[in-house]
C-alpha cells in the first residue's frame, strides 16, 4: 500500500473547488493511503476523522488563528505518524499555508519527495502581500517542488515564474458528470422557478461563488441596469462582501430581480443550475474555475472573463460567451447575446457539454493524477 501525507490549510466539511478536487481524487486511488493536516479553524470539527480515504487531522484550537499555527503544527503532527507514513510522499496543496508546512516537514527530511498542486484562484499579487517579509519562503516552496500539478496553464506559468526549475503539468478539476450531466428534469425545473417567484418568460442568471470582490458579482448585479425587467439574477453562496452586494440590489432598486439564496450543499446546485437559464461569475482573477464546468456540464450557457484560467475552456461564440472585467454593460450584451442571437443558445449548450465530457471527466483525471504521484513514490 503507498503511502502520501497530505498539506493542506482546509480540509472538509469546509468546502471549496481545492477539498472537492482532493476528495475526488483520493477516492479514486484505492491503492494509496493519505493523511491530510490542516488547521481545524472551527471547534466543533473533530480532531481526527476518516473521510473517504483520507484520515484528516486537524490542527489548532478551532479559531482562524489556526492556519497561521499551521507551518509549525502540521510539521509536528506529521513527525508524529507513523514512520513508515512519515517517510514517503508530501502532497502540498497549494502554495498557501499548507505550503508552507510542508516546506518545513521538508527541512527535518530532505529527501522526501514533495508535490505542489496549484488551485489559486485570488489574484496572484494577493499572495505576495500576504506573504509579506516571509515572501522568499513563499517562493522557496516552489524551488522545493519535485513536481508541480497546476490546474490551468495560467497556474503554470505562475510556478515558472516563482521559482519551480521543472517543467510544470496541467492537470485540471474536472467534473462529477453523473452528478451535473443529468437530463434537465422539466417538473423539478418548473416547480424551483415557481418557488423563486420566476414567471416563463423570466430569463434567470445564476451565479455560484464566493461573495467577495475577485468574482464581481457587485457586476452581475449591475448589469441588471442595462437589461430589461425580466431578466433576474440568482446568488448561490455566501462571503464577506454580502452585506455590501445587498446593500447595492437596494440602491438600484433591484429586489424584485436579485434572490440571494445564501450558502447550499455541492448537491443542491445541480438542480439550482438546471433551474437557470444562464451562468456568470464575472471574475477578476481565477484559477480555473469549476462552477463554470459544472454548469457546461449541467446544459446551460456561460459567461464569463478572459482570466486566469478561464481561457483553458472558454472560447467565444463556441463553449461560452465573454465579458469584460469590471464592465457590467458588456455583461449584459453577453447576456442577451446569448438570447438572442439565432442558434447560438444551441450551439453552446451542445459543445460545451462534448467538451467537458471530454476533458474534465474525474476517472480520466485522476489517471493523470495516477501516474504522478507513482513516478514521484518510486
Amino acid at each position: 500500500m503507498k503511502h502520501a501525507v497530505i498539506f493542506s490549510t482546509t480540509y472538509l466539511p469546509l468546502v471549496g473547488g481545492a477539498e472537492i478536487a482532493m476528495k475526488e481524487v483520493t477516492d479514486r486511488l484505492p491503492d494509496w493511503q493519505f493523511d491530510l493536516i490542516c488547521a481545524r479553524l472551527k471547534s466543533d470539527l473533530l480532531s481526527t476523522e476518516k473521510i473517504g480515504n483520507i484520515t484528516v487531522h486537524r490542527c489548532g484550537v478551532g479559531y482562524t488563528m489556526d492556519k497561521y499555527l499551521l507551518p509549525i503544527l502540521g510539521p509536528i503532527v506529521a513527525l508524529r505518524l507513523p514512520l513508515s507514513a512519515r517517510r514517503t510522499l508530501i502532497w502540498s496543496c497549494m502554495a498557501s499555508y499548507g505550503g508552507f508546512a510542508a516546506l518545513v516537514y521538508t527541512w527535518f527530511h530532505p529527501n522526501t519527495k514533495m508535490l505542489l498542486t496549484l488551485q489559486e484562484g485570488d489574484p496572484l499579487e494577493h499572495y505576495a502581500k500576504r506573504a509579506g517579509a516571509l515572501v522568499f519562503l513563499h517562493k522557496k516552496i516552489f524551488a522545493r517542488a519535485d513536481a508541480v500539478q497546476a490546474i490551468s496553464r495560467f497556474l503554470a506559468d505562475w510556478a515558472v515564474k516563482m521559482g519551480f526549475s521543472g517543467i510544470p503539468k496541467v492537470i485540471p478539476n474536472g467534473v462529477d458528470i453523473k452528478k451535473f450531466g443529468q437530463m434537465i428534469n422539466i417538473e423539478r425545473r418548473t416547480s424551483l422557478r415557481e418557488h423563486f417567484g420566476y414567471a416563463d418568460d423570466d430569463v434567470v442568471i445564476v451565479t455560484a461563488s464566493r461573495l467577495s470582490l475577485k468574482n464581481g458579482i457587485d457586476d452581475l448585479i449591475r448589469s441588471l441596469v442595462s437589461l430589461p425587467e425580466n431578466y433576474k439574477v440568482l446568488i448561490v453562496g455566501i462571503g464577506e462582501d454580502e452585506e455590501k452586494l445587498r446593500v447595492l440590489v437596494e440602491q438600484k432598486g433591484l429586489r424584485s430581480r436579485v434572490t440571494f439564496l445564501g450558502k447550499k450543499s455541492h448537491d443542491e446546485l445541480p438542480d439550482l443550475l438546471q433551474a437557470s437559464d444562464i451562468f456568470c461569475r464575472p471574475s477578476l482573477s481565477e484559477g480555473l474555475g469549476n462552477s463554470f464546468l459544472e454548469a457546461m456540464a449541467a446544459g446551460i450557457p456561460i459567461i464569463g472573463t478572459p482570466v486566469g484560467g478561464i481561457p483553458d475552456f472558454l472560447v467565444d461564440g463556441e463553449t461560452g460567451v465573454f465579458c469584460q472585467p469590471q464592465h457590467p454593460t458588456s455583461i449584459a450584451h453577453a447576456a442577451q447575446r446569448i438570447q438572442t442571437e439565432p442558434g447560438l443558445r444551441e450551439k453552446l449548450i451542445r459543445n460545451s457539454s462534448q467538451f467537458v465530457r471530454a476533458r474534465f471527466n474525474w476517472d480520466e483525471i485522476v489517471k493523470d493524477m495516477q501516474g504522478m504521484l507513482n513516478y514521484l513514490n518510486t
